[in-house]
């Protein structure tokens, strides 16, 4: 088993704070066959971009990687692990590694143990393969995983698989002590304010929440919750929009924790700018058509930036939706403050060689 006290205390710490956590793609070549030399440079790039963390194997990763057909999963996660470490060893810095663990609990426990074996910290919880179960079902296999795994909560929007967890669920998973936190991502405010009030009732101080509502990233970052007289915040990101113009979104969080810090109240710019970073996403995701392109739209977004070939997808029906790469000229061009365009540009080679 492993536990919370046994991940490295920085980087624990660095987590605690809050920090950026970008949920990795997976690099393909035309012929939909992994590519490690282009998985490595995305490591590279996240890492020297500042990142507290980077999660892989999670919906960003494609889910279709554990497809016994596929056989992706091992590979993926044992080759990143590996990458991550020659880097951030390079650097003299380490993140936290992140594994994503899915479906029912044998192959949940057969993931988390295999995220323990290959050096990840933690593991982010999904679950969507629990569409019908209670939620004592689900609280009892998040219990088994966590024997396993320090445990991050996953709020899964249901348009990409996720499924509504009750209030109950939420109450129940903060009583879990390897429960290290939770990732909000239904893009919904009701849902989202469940997990906070669930962690709040808890009396916990030891679970860190994070967004993943790419929709709504700045305004997660930016509001204090009171409830009951128990104030929270959600810290940082684990998001797949953070994946791409990665630099930026570390500067982003560094300005929102030094404004915090100072006491100040939050500019109107804030608000404009959460306004442009949601136009972004909608690009990105594809929000139009349903988030049918989501993940090939980030997949394009560092296709033009050269961290990754092109954009394929394990599932070959996954592809950019009609107008989508319009989309992302256009909030490129509008918004040059939100791309690192030129970062990458002077820290590609390095990061492919």
């Amino acid at each position: 088993m492993k536990t919370i006290s046994q991940i490295d205390p920085a980087v624990l710490a660095k987590f605690r704070k809050g920090c950026v956590i970008p949920a990795q793609p997976l690099a393909l070549d035309e012929n939909r066959k992994f590519m490690p030399q282009y998985q490595r440079a995305l490591c590279r790039y996240y890492i020297d971009a500042g990142v507290g963390g980077i999660a892989v194997g999670v919906h960003s990763t494609q889910f279709e990687i554990r497809k016994p057909e596929i056989g992706l999963y091992e590979p993926v996660l044992s080759e990143t692990s590996k990458f991550i470490d020659e880097w951030c060893e390079k650097r003299g810095r380490k993140i936290l590694k992140v594994a994503g663990v899915c479906g029912k609990t044998e192959q949940a426990l057969y993931e988390a143990q295999f995220a323990v074996d290959n050096g990840y910290d933690a593991g982010l919880l999904s679950m969507a393969a629990f569409k019908d179960g209670t939620v004592e079902e689900m609280l009892e296999h998040c219990r088994k995983v966590a024997e396993v795994i320090p445990v991050i909560g996953f709020y899964l929007q249901p348009s990409v698989g996720g499924r509504i967890l009750p209030l109950e669920f939420w109450k129940g998973l903060c009583a879990i002590p390897n429960l290290l936190g939770i990732k909000m991502a239904p893009f919904n405010r009701y849902c989202t304010f469940d997990v906070v009030r669930a962690l709040a009732e808890s009396g916990r101080d030891d679970v860190t929440l994070f967004t993943g509502n790419d929709d709504n990233i700045l305004i997660d970052l930016l509001s204090k919750y009171v409830i009951g007289g128990k104030e929270l915040r959600i810290k940082g990101g684990l998001l797949g929009h953070w994946c791409c113009w990665t630099k930026k979104a570390v500067e982003l969080l560094d300005e929102v924790h030094a404004l915090i810090d100072s006491g100040k109240d939050i500019p109107a710019e804030m608000l404009t700018r959460n306004i442009q970073i949601t136009d972004c996403n909608a690009a990105f995701f594809d929000a139009a058509n349903g988030y049918a392109g989501c993940i090939p739209g980030i997949h394009e977004v560092l296709r033009r930036q050269g961290l990754l070939k092109g954009v394929w997808c394990l599932n070959p029906y996954e592809v950019l939706s009609a107008g989508q790469s319009e989309e992302i000229s256009r909030v490129h061009d509008a918004y040059p403050a939100l791309h690192d365009d030129e970062f990458v540009a002077a820290n590609l080679a390095e990061w492919l060689a």
